[in-house]
């Protein structure tokens, strides 16, 4: 490996140790750190001269956007499942039971409770609902409503 190879490699390194000290940093944040680390990498092994240098940038730019990406997809796993559980919940949960979800990548969890679905004025089912959702270990609770539309499908209001 040259030398560029290996100071590329350490600030990286040094870039992925210092954003997990902060705690808080958001998982899109850490892939855009290590997506442009990666790919800094990748385009020092493209051409020679100025020519290399353009492709690290551009390498370290691609990769800082892809890895942002993924970032947010983890996250976009967390209300996936919780969508799923709140749409399995008021279509076939009893009411009382708690639907549950997991995203395994996460660590996040959560549960929705449906209650009785009543006839409102218009005649329209609506069903109110609880919802916990357990995120880094602490908990948050709601509530609302979901009224079931022309279509079938329910609408949260």
């Amino acid at each position: 490996m040259n030398n560029r190879v290996m100071k590329l490699l350490a600030v990286t390194f040094a870039a992925v140790l210092l954003a997990g000290c902060g705690g808080d940093i958001a998982k899109e944040e850490m892939g855009a750190v290590i997506g442009a680390g990666l790919g800094g990498i990748a385009g020092s092994f493209i051409g020679n001269g100025d020519g290399q240098l353009v492709a690290v940038g551009a390498g370290t730019l691609l990769g800082a956007v892809l890895g942002s990406e993924v970032g947010k997809s983890l996250d976009r796993a967390d209300a996936l499942a919780m969508a799923r559980a709140k749409r399995s919940a008021l279509e076939y949960g009893r009411s009382g039971s708690a639907t549950t979800w997991t995203n395994p990548d996460s660590g996040n969890s959560g549960e929705v409770v449906p209650q009785p679905a009543v006839l409102q004025e218009g005649g329209r089912y609506c069903r109110e609902y609880w919802e916990t959702v357990t995120i880094a270990g602490e908990k948050q609770q709601a509530f609302g409503t979901a009224c079931r539309q022309a279509d079938g499908s329910w609408k949260i209001s």
